[in-house]
């Protein structure tokens, strides 16, 4: 594996790809008229975690690492708002709910732990 591709030995990397996954299975449950408005919003939120992982990590800054990081962070949090309007709609039960609530505290915390190592080290 090169450099550019060091991302993917990252466990924060491996669990929010599980989310990704984890949300795509959900949607297919969601209503029709829900695929172009909140699946489609949900699909880019959730994409977006790992998405801006492994660019966050391909970043030279450490200051540039960890906008990313952050960027993450705020789609994670989009991700658990989309998903308590989802519940609200009763497209999800509140098991499916809390699932996703533990795996996204989970993954805030490692996303959490990453910037903080990032903003530690040296450029």
């Amino acid at each position: 594996m090169n450099d550019e591709q060091k991302y993917r030995k990252l466990l924060v990397y491996e669990k929010a790809t599980a989310l990704v996954v984890h949300i795509y299975k959900l949607l297919k449950k969601f209503p029709k008229e829900e695929q172009y408005a909140l699946c489609d919003q949900l699909r880019r939120a959730v994409v977006s975690i790992p998405s801006n992982i492994a660019e966050g990590v391909g970043r030279i800054s450490n200051k540039d690492r960890a906008h990313f990081i952050e960027i993450a962070y705020g789609s994670l949090l989009e991700v658990n708002c989309q998903m308590d309007v989802a519940k609200r709609l009763g497209y999800i039960i509140e098991e499916e709910l809390e699932s996703i609530d533990a795996e996204s505290l989970e993954l805030a915390r490692m996303l959490s732990g990453l910037r903080a190592s990032v903003l530690r080290t040296n450029s």
